[in-house]
């Protein structure tokens, strides 16, 4: 895979602060997902009517990268995908429900193809999504119409056209209340797993002592009620650090924390050290360490999502990041102020930076967490302790607290 494939799920996602400033003007926000292949029909397109509502759904072999459009007189709501293989499919045997009058498939030029959905009325998209599943790769577009006025048929066709029909981020496309009105959504992902097993000492599996963290810690914040926790896997299985980040959009999470109990070679590194993204690392242990995790990714058979030269690449994560960057910030001074609060031992270097993969998502708030490392037979000792880490448990939780009351006084919002 080149550089530039495997970057390009990554420059789609950094439109994401542009895409939604006009989406939210038009009141009727769509939301896309880029990845990179031809795909193929898997089945018969599904229409269904509902009350003021209309729903197509479409399975894939595979995720591609696809954009939206409106187009009037008469109106028409347009699917363009790069690329999709329409052999076998027949637009004539979809049931045509609702307002829709026709379904045609075709190529539609530079490199996309193209469904079109006829309408007997002005409609707009008020939903859209393409889900994909780690495991098999298949994949299911859904995309939500319901009727809308002329003028905001007109609004939201000159905002797609603007933007060129590209996706908006799965993760902020939908609207809802703030964060500190509702449940905060927390991904937790507990490193490695299945056929890679990560560090191993004495005995003991990196794969397995994250687990059983997480798993600690996402009960521990659930009794809380103030949040919905995921957990990009919950048993010994490998997952890729892009099924890891699409986990994360998928759940449309608040924020990612990836958990990990790593070794170095020199066996000097102790306490807990939390790393946050940066295209240089803080120093040569934690270059290692980024450069280690990817390679143990793609010899599990995932995809690499390491970092690429490319300018306009850059150009487009940084503008994403303008928003999630001091969010991260944020989130690592609040989660490293209360660990310490808690007297527990961190690294004498507690906050890095380095170029983790699976911190690549721009539009989440992500950090990655070594709660200690497995060359040092201290943090082993206190990693194997139940209530060592029913200590550190309730410190992520406090500092996750903290983070939410900090990330709510930015918005000039009031916890409810």
């Amino acid at each position: 895979m080149t550089r530039e494939n495997r970057f390009r799920f990554a420059i789609w996602a950094g439109l994401l602060g542009l895409i939604l400033a006009v989406a939210c003007l038009v009141g009727a926000p769509v939301r896309a997902q880029d990845l990179s292949a031809l795909a193929r029909t898997a089945g018969p397109a599904q229409v269904q009517a509902g009350w003021r509502s209309l729903t197509l759904t479409l399975p894939l072999t595979q995720p591609v990268p696809w954009r939206t459009r409106l187009i009037a007189d008469p109106p028409r709501a347009l699917i363009d995908f790069r690329t999709v293989d329409w052999t076998g499919f027949d637009p004539a045997a979809v049931p045509l429900e609702g307002a829709v009058q026709a379904i045609r498939v075709g190529d539609a030029g530079g490199g996309w193809s193209r469904m079109v959905i006829e309408l007997d009325r002005p409609m707009g998209f008020s939903e859209a999504g393409l889900t994909s599943d780690p495991a098999t790769g298949a994949a299911e577009l859904r995309v939500v119409l319901r009727p809308v006025s002329e003028t905001d048929f007109a609004a939201q066709m000159a905002a797609l056209a603007a933007t060129d029909g590209a996706p908006t981020d799965v993760l902020r496309a939908e609207t809802g209340p703030p964060l500190g009105q509702r449940r905060t959504v927390v991904v937790l992902d507990p490193g490695h797993g299945g056929v890679d097993p990560g560090a191993s000492y004495d005995g003991v599996s990196e794969a397995q002592v994250v687990l059983t963290f997480a798993l600690e810690l996402a009960e521990e914040l659930r009794r809380t009620g103030r949040y919905d926790v995921v957990l990009t896997r919950d048993t010994d299985r490998f997952i890729s650090l892009e099924g890891r980040i699409t986990v994360a959009h998928e759940a449309r999470a608040d924020v990612f924390v990836s958990l990990h109990a790593d070794a170095v070679e020199d066996g000097q590194a102790v306490g807990a050290t939390l790393y946050t993204l940066a295209e240089e690392a803080t120093d040569a242990a934690g270059a290692a360490l980024a450069e280690r995790h990817d390679r143990d990714d793609l010899l599990g058979g995932g995809v690499d999502l390491t970092g690429t030269d490319d300018s306009v690449a850059t150009v487009l994560m940084e503008m994403a990041r303008v928003q999630t960057g001091p969010a991260t910030d944020r989130l690592a001074r609040a989660l490293v102020g209360a660990i310490r609060s808690a007297g527990l031992r961190m690294h004498r270097h507690p906050w890095q930076q380095a170029a983790f993969s699976v911190l690549k998502s721009p539009s989440v708030p992500s950090a990655l967490l070594e709660v200690g490392f497995l060359s040092s037979s201290h943090d082993r000792g206190r990693i194997r302790d139940v209530r060592w880490r029913r200590q550190m448990e309730a410190a992520l939780v406090q500092g996750l607290d903290a983070w939410v009351a900090g990330e709510v006084a930015q918005q000039g919002l009031r916890l409810r």
